[in-house]
């Protein structure tokens, strides 16, 4: 089953979060693979004691709408290893989870068609769990679970960033 987390408030990634946690507790493989996000959060190292395979960038490029061709580049080629890695790792799992992969595909920095072909032919018996925004017209109907998570109020509205802990 392909479930989608997306919207605009806070808890996409959490969901997924718990989805794996609960997996793994089940006795589930489960690769958890984030896009975009290099900056360390405190989800990683308690996925990784469950036994979680964590697949993510250590790159620190910044925002995509802000990075000049180059840095694009080296994105989108980080993307792929991360693809690729998360694609690699997942036979045999229960959950794939791909983190802000919508992002990613929004910004240019990974090949659409790549997360088209997973969704349509996915690893045997593995569920696939994908967050971010937008969520192409094709995704829409190709999923079972699909959660809209709207904001009505952040902290960020105000200036608050993001906290250690609640965000990150």
């Amino acid at each position: 089953m392909i479930h989608v987390y997306s919207g605009d408030g806070k808890g996409k990634t959490t969901a997924v979060v718990g989805l794996a946690v609960r997996a793994a507790g089940n006795g589930r493989k489960v690769v958890f693979a984030q896009f975009i996000k290099s900056a360390h959060s405190g989800e990683l190292e308690p996925l990784a004691k469950l036994g979680v395979i964590v697949i993510r960038s250590g790159l620190k490029l910044g925002f995509t709408f802000q990075m000049d061709e180059a840095k694009k580049e080296l994105c989108r080629a980080e993307q792929r290893r991360i693809m690729d890695e998360a694609l690699r790792a997942s036979e045999g799992a229960g959950l794939l989870v791909l983190d802000e992969v919508l992002d990613a595909a929004a910004a240019g920095v990974l090949d659409e068609g790549r997360l088209r072909a997973v969704v349509v032919q996915p690893p045997p018996d593995c569920e696939i769990a994908i967050t971010g925004r937008p969520v192409p017209d094709w995704l829409a109907c190709a999923t079972d679970y699909y959660s809209l998570i709207k904001k009505i109020k952040h902290p960020f509205d105000k200036g608050i960033a993001a906290r250690v802990g609640i965000e990150r």
